[in-house]
Formats: C-alpha cells, sequence, structure tokens
C-alpha cells in the first residue's frame, strides 16, 4: 500500500490500540489477534483471511520505528494540519501561504532555486524533508504459520500465498515456538528501484499430547509400577518420530527422578539433545485380594523410616 493511502486506514484503530502503545505492546496485540484470524484457524473464511491481511498491513507498518513516524505525520496532515485551498472565498489560499512564508505579498512573489532558501528547501522544512533520498527497500511482509510439534522439530519446507505470489519458506529443525524466520528479498518490491522488502515469518507449534520441549531436550513423562522402581527393571520409552528405546530403571528409584536417553532430542544446527524421562510411580487404583496379602506383608517388613521427616524438619525453619 503507497504512503499516500495511509490517510484512509486508521491502523491504531484497526489493531485496537491507542497512538503511544508501545513496541511490546502492539507486538502483544498483534499476535493474538493473527492466531484469531489466520487463515489455517478459519478455513475458507474469506471475511477472516481478509482481517488478517488487515492487522498484518497494519503492524508493518506501525512496528518499523521510521515507517510509524512518516504514518503519524501523514495522517496529522489529512486530519487538517496542512491543506491548501485555491486561494479567494475563504481561508488561505496557496498563494497566501507562500507570501506570508517570504514576507511578500500574493501574486508578485518568485521563487528562486538558486537563492538563500531554494524550492526544494521549502519543502523540505515543510514536510521533515531534506534532499531527495536514494531508492529506499521495499516493505517487509509479515507472515505467520502453525507447525505441529513433529514438524517444527524435523524441520519442512511451507508455501506461503503473499501479495507478491507463492513463496517457499524452508522452516530448519529445531524451530521453536514464537520464534521469527527472514526470508530475504521476498517483500514488497521497492517502488524507487531499490532492494525489495523481507518477509518476517513468525511459527506458531503447536503443543504435542506426550512430549515438551525444553532448549534442545526433550521431556517425557515414563509412567512405572512400584515394583518396577522398587526392585528395578527394563522399560520402553516412546521416541519422537521413531520406535521405542529401552532404558534400564534402577532398584529403588523416586518418583521425579529424570532418566537421560542420550541424542534423542532436538537436533538442529545448535547441535542435538537428549531425550529426558522424568519417572512417576503408578499406584494401582484395584487390588487383588492376593496383592492386599502381599502388601500388607510387605509393609510389616519395611524398613521403619518416616518419608516425611526431612520435610517437617524443614517446614519448622
Amino acid at each position: 500500500m503507497a504512503s499516500q493511502d495511509w490517510l484512509d486506514k486508521d491502523f491504531y484503530q484497526l489493531l485496537g490500540v491507542s497512538k503511544d502503545v508501545s513496541d511490546a505492546e502492539l507486538k502483544k496485540t498483534y499476535r493474538k489477534l493473527a492466531r484469531k484470524y489466520h487463515p489455517d484457524s478459519n478455513p475458507g473464511d474469506a471475511v477472516a483471511e481478509a482481517k488478517f491481511k488487515e492487522i498484518s498491513e497494519a503492524y508493518s507498518v506501525l512496528s518499523d520505528a521510521e515507517q510509524r513516524a512518516e504514518y503519524d505525520q501523514i495522517r496529522a496532515m489529512g486530519a487538517g494540519g496542512a491543506r491548501f485551498t485555491a486561494g479567494g472565498g475563504g481561508g488561505q489560499g496557496f498563494e497566501d501561504v507562500f507570501g506570508g512564508m517570504f514576507g511578500g505579498g500574493g501574486r508578485n512573489t518568485h521563487f528562486q532555486a538558486g537563492g538563500p532558501q531554494g524550492f526544494e528547501d521549502i519543502f523540505g522544512g515543510m514536510f521533515g524533508g531534506g534532499a531527495p533520498r536514494g531508492p529506499q527497500a521495499g516493505r517487509d511482509i509479515q507472515a505467520t504459520t502453525t507447525l505441529d510439534f513433529e514438524t517444527a522439530v524435523q524441520g519442512k519446507t511451507v508455501t506461503l500465498q503473499a501479495s507478491t505470489g507463492s513463496v517457499k519458506v524452508k522452516i530448519p529443525a529445531g524451530v521453536a515456538d514464537g520464534q521469527k524466520i527472514k526470508v530475504r528479498g521476498k517483500g514488497e518490491p521497492s517502488p524507487t528501484g531499490g532492494p525489495a522488502g523481507d518477509i518476517i515469518l513468525t511459527v506458531s507449534v503447536r503443543k504435542h499430547p506426550v512430549f515438551e520441549r525444553e532448549g534442545q531436550n526433550l521431556r517425557v513423562k515414563l509412567p512405572v509400577t512400584f515394583s518396577e522402581a522398587a526392585l528395578g527393571a527394563t522399560v520402553e520409552v516412546p521416541t519422537l518420530g521413531g520406535a521405542p528405546v529401552k532404558l534400564k530403571v534402577q532398584p529403588g528409584t523416586p518418583s521425579g527422578r529424570v532418566l537421560r536417553v542420550k541424542g534423542r532430542g532436538v537436533a538442529s544446527s545448535k547441535g542435538t539433545g537428549d531425550l529426558l524421562a522424568e519417572v512417576q510411580i503408578v499406584v494401582p487404583s484395584h487390588l487383588t485380594p492376593e496383592a492386599t496379602e502381599a502388601l500388607e506383608a510387605f509393609r510389616a517388613v519395611e524398613p521403619k523410616e518416616n518419608p516425611r521427616a526431612d520435610l517437617l524438619a524443614r517446614a519448622k525453619g
């Protein structure tokens, strides 16, 4: 959208923020709206798609300090700050404006490009400009994409539908939720012959029902029975996108202990993490008479240690 069209759109109102909104609050508001109106969340909804494009456009301008300043200036002028009329019956005409600037009396005013204040200097002073700038880069395009957990860990090439056409973007392995990827030269073309802008792609990652990510490591909760924890056992542990692996649980393993499976975490350019299995002892909800009898016999001979003794001592300070 060309800057001369900014008069017709109130980006602050579109995003529901005040004109003095901070960068952090602006980003937070945009991400909330982007998730709400993203085409992936509203398949086939043309209204939501149009709304998503509008808020992306608004955020693209307001998140850039230079463009935001230019936008605010243009909007202020459009609100009544700088208007030129043809002269005559009402207000101040074009000749009156320049007559007042040069101390002249209307039609006898003359302009000289080479004098103390040339024509370019006049407009530079009025509009905050100076000497003409060289070709400027095109505007960046803000985009979002949502990936499932496993795809984000393994990486993928996605196709974006931008205003400049279809663009293929390679998502690197190990990309994290909220991470931004810059695709250089695929944004809007420059109106002045400069380089094209970039695509700034924000990645959203869906949660996994089993695994959680901690940096380069993956964490999983590993249920084990009381007898497996007390006596020791070899159990199977699931891995992301692969076959389960066998893990040895040592005798006397308490609930909450973390067992490590090397090299089964997130593989990226930063290295490969591990799989962290957090032991959770499962207490059976139903016992057979034989199991109850066996536990009663065990309770009669188990060590007479109070597992809460340290907790009670520390609580007293």
